[in-house]
């Protein structure tokens, strides 16, 4: 009898709990790819330990710098971020939406790749090219 009343109710919304935290987990509303320098990212939170990062977004030169914050759970890609920092980089994520507490991180936008970036867009048809850092100079010949 306890069981049916009271056991049975408790595991059945601990289900529900778990499915809900299962599917926002897995489930994306958005995804896509941001381009710009990251300048900040570390390792914070009191239990649950992220990556939180700050990128800077550039649309022109001279323009304000918008800022995209976002969180990584990997720490391979923290580490890839980490040793890109500096450099033009496209981060890839993902936006969870329905995540209840800061344990899963501070916001809403997941990292799951980074690129580097080796072209810089300044308006429509201008572009600069940047070189590699291992790229020899090339020098004319007499």
């Amino acid at each position: 009898m306890l069981f049916k009343r009271v056991l049975l109710p408790l595991l059945i919304v601990l289900a529900l709990i778990v499915g809900y935290f299962a599917l926002a987990l897995r489930w994306s509303y958005s995804s896509g790819e941001r381009a710009g320098w990251v300048q900040k990212l570390s390792h914070k939170g009191w239990l649950c330990k992220t990556w939180e990062g700050e990128q800077a977004l550039v649309s022109q030169p001279g323009a304000v710098a918008e800022k995209f914050l976002f969180t990584v759970h990997d720490d391979a890609v923290a580490a890839d971020i980490n040793r890109l920092m500096g450099k033009r980089v496209a981060l890839h994520y993902e936006e969870k939406v329905g995540l209840p507490t800061s344990c899963f991180g501070d916001t809403r936008y997941f990292v799951t790749k980074v690129t580097a970036v080796d072209e810089i867009s300044l308006t429509p048809g201008v572009v600069v090219h940047t070189a590699p850092a291992s790229a020899p100079a090339s020098t004319p010949s007499p």
